[in-house]
């Protein structure tokens, strides 16, 4: 789906280690208006966090992001992610290792993946190391738990969502404060 007038909503599945971070961040973007932390890339007998957790499942832990792109455009959306994590560390997030953490961008369709090629492309100047990020054809995303949802707005005491989350929270405030929702 492109960014036409026509287009009022559109929806990308990106990976960028534990969903539990770019579900926070795309949560707090303008524009924004469904998010949900998804397992996508294995079998629907292995969408579950025990079976995900042990690498062996072809799963990414993903988040689906349905925006309005004349709200949000793609373009910072996409900045958003590539600035959130490192596309340069294959299969690894921090101290999240695993395949199931990797950064990976879900295409729909040639025209989607031709896009997200060319924001590699463009953000790997950005990088002295080559990006990794892998592109794969979408395919059946399965819901996370109930508790994978909003994790970080929900437990924001617990030390991932204070040591690895919030510093990114920040983050996003200072580079892409006028692209957040009004607060209040």
């Amino acid at each position: 789906m492109s960014d036409t007038p026509e287009a009022t909503s559109r929806t990308v599945v990106l990976a960028a280690g534990c969903f539990w971070c770019l579900d926070s961040l795309a949560r707090r973007l303008q524009g924004v208006e469904t998010v949900r932390s998804v397992y996508t890339g294995g079998t629907a007998e292995t969408a579950n966090y025990s079976a995900v957790c042990t690498g062996m499942t072809s799963h990414a832990e993903a988040v689906e992001i349905t925006y309005d792109p004349a709200q949000l455009p793609t373009e910072v959306l996409l900045e958003v992610f590539f600035s959130s994590h490192d596309p340069t560390s294959l299969n690894r997030q921090g101290h999240d290792v695993g395949p199931q953490y990797r950064s990976a961008m879900f295409c729909a369709s040639e025209e989607e993946k031709a896009e997200f090629q060319e924001a590699i492309t463009r953000f790997q100047e950005h990088y002295d190391r080559p990006i990794v990020t892998t592109l794969e054809p979408l395919g059946t995303v399965y819901e996370a738990e109930p508790e994978h949802q909003d994790f970080h707005a929900r437990r924001p005491e617990v030390g991932y969502c204070q040591f690895i989350i919030d510093p990114k929270v920040a983050t996003l405030r200072r580079h892409w404060g006028r692209w957040m929702r009004p607060i209040g």
